[in-house]
């Protein structure tokens, strides 16, 4: 009698995927984004729209590849 892995249910890929692909992309673009918080014209408000527009990356990554990586963490730790 073999046992299957248990497969992380979607909606858990998604959060994860998310919170790893924004964790990343921060540290990429940390000076880009320290000069955008610290223009002058940046207001508190527009925090929410820049958090909105870096969240919509994860778009391009198809469920698998969000899985794929997900998965690779678990197993392997920092992997991308």
């Amino acid at each position: 009698m073999s046992t299957q892995p248990t497969k992380t249910p979607d909606a858990d890929v998604n959060s994860e995927f998310t919170s790893y692909y924004l964790h990343r992309a921060t540290q990429e673009f940390a000076e880009d984004l320290d000069k955008v918080r610290t223009a002058e014209d940046f207001k508190n408000d527009a925090l929410n729209v820049l958090v909105n527009a870096l969240q919509q990356g994860t778009a391009m990554f198809s469920p698998e590849e969000q899985r794929r990586v997900v998965e690779s963490r678990g197993a392997g730790g920092s992997k991308a």
